[in-house]
């Protein structure tokens, strides 16, 4: 036991190091005035109330959970379908599609994200595509519509993923039962399928929704410097800006959504156990 509590010490240190200092930092910075002293800081609250009672910001942090919201809905419904094929697939396919799932992932999310800008641009292959039939050229990079493709191309493997590990792990005598008792395949998906499903849904949720919400690269390059999600504002207050207290509450202000965000996503998983483990019961 002894040598056990040994070998996490170098872990702890580098948890301390990387993770407990910095959040410390950024909690006093966000409670302090900009200029401070070390010998002389000021605890203050300014930096949050310029943050809620700044329509920009509001307008942004809005637009950001919107986004957020919509690139996670769109990977579940892209997603499921996806997962469903590969985990009712025989054992060699199924390995061979996780396999081209995860082999873009090997690839850096900058080098993959600025393929999307070649492919989407205004010379683009999309647009060599439309007016070979005739369409004229659409402007696709630099709005909405790229940057959610951004985040969805991105982060939809993690979605696809879980509920894979969630369906494969489906108890297949609970469909033999089900088909027993006469109901045809669409009750048996939402009766049995989806119901056992949803804790691996509800995991993508939190992979792909957490991400989504504080990315700031996929909108800096889909969307051209001039889409502000709240990841850019954090981004712009550090480097550009320099107020680096003003960033920092807004860090903590996204890290209280995300825990939130965790705990509401727990509750839902240990709800759905509990269905689960009734229904098993019965």
């Amino acid at each position: 036991m002894k040598t056990f509590k040994r070998l996490t010490y170098p872990y702890m240190l580098w948890i301390t190091a990387m993770i407990v200092i910095p959040m410390l930092l950024i909690v006093i910075y966000a409670l302090t005035k900009q200029g401070n002293d070390v010998a002389t800081l000021q605890f203050t609250l300014d930096n949050f109330i310029h943050f809620f009672t700044d329509a920009d910001f509001l307008s942004t942090l809005w637009l950001s959970l919107k986004i957020a919201c919509i690139t996670t809905i769109l990977c579940i419904l892209i997603g499921y379908p996806i997962a469903y094929l590969i985990a009712a697939s025989t054992p060699a396919k199924r390995n061979l599609y996780i396999l081209l799932i995860t082999l873009p992932m090997w690839i850096n999310m900058l080098v993959r994200t600025y393929a999307w800008i070649g492919i989407l641009s205004d010379n683009g292959l999309v647009n060599h595509v439309l007016q070979f039939f005739g369409i004229e050229p659409q402007k696709l990079l630099y709005t909405d519509f790229a940057v959610i493709l951004g985040m969805v191309y991105n982060f939809i493997p993690f979605m696809i993923l879980q509920i894979e590990a969630s369906l494969a792990k489906l108890d297949r005598s609970l469909l033999d039962a089900a088909n027993d008792l006469g109901a045809d395949r669409l009750q048996r998906f939402l009766k049995v399928t989806l119901p056992l499903s949803l804790p691996g849904v509800i995991s993508g949720i939190t992979l792909v929704f957490l991400p989504a919400v504080s990315s700031f690269v996929i909108p800096k390059l889909m969307g051209g410097g001039a889409y502000m999600l709240i990841g850019n504002v954090i981004e712009n207050q550090f480097i550009t800006v320099g107020e680096w207290n003003f960033g920092s509450a807004i860090s903590m202000i996204m890290a209280c959504i995300i825990m939130i965000s965790m705990y509401i996503t727990r509750k839902l998983d240990k709800s759905d156990d509990a269905v689960s483990r009734k229904r098993g019961k019965v």
